[in-house]
């Protein structure tokens, strides 16, 4: 049924969790996992010249946090014996990044993980999560 699942890692325990979610799915049905993490664009400042980290500094640093992120979710795939690709990707909204990379892809699945926000925090906060099950048709399973 599922052929191209994508899973975004954050790094976090409840990523983890959706990370072991969709390498389990992918193996049941003999898919291919693509994995992404998303870096934050360079905050370009139009008050000074002046930036606290010189953007080369900055770019390098983003690289190197979502590379880490995405080899520990290859690795995982790797040892669980299912094919994975992973992708690192600069984007300001992760959830549009996260859709813009399921229909590069033709996914046809997008499991991530949901950290529980309620009420006034989620009103507050938003929620990746529910921007891009608001805004995809591609199918999305959400672990908590």
């Amino acid at each position: 049924m599922f052929q191209r699942i994508i899973v975004p890692t954050d790094g976090s325990d409840i990523t983890a969790k959706a990370v072991q979610t969709a390498i389990g799915v992918a193996k049941v049905h003999g898919a291919k996992l693509y994995a992404i993490s998303i870096k934050e664009p360079f905050p370009y400042s139009a008050i000074s010249e002046m930036q606290p980290t010189p953007p080369q500094e900055f770019f390098d640093a983003q690289e190197r946090i979502a590379g880490a992120r995405i080899a520990a979710v290859l690795k995982a795939a790797e040892t669980a014996g299912v094919p994975i690709e992973g992708h690192t990707v600069e984007a300001l909204h992760a959830w549009e990044a996260i859709i813009d990379h399921a229909k590069l892809i033709n996914a046809d699945l997008i499991v991530m993980a949901s950290h529980g926000r309620r009420g006034v925090e989620a009103l507050l906060l938003g929620s990746e999560t529910q921007k891009v099950l608001t805004h995809t048709t591609t199918p999305v399973l959400v672990v908590r």
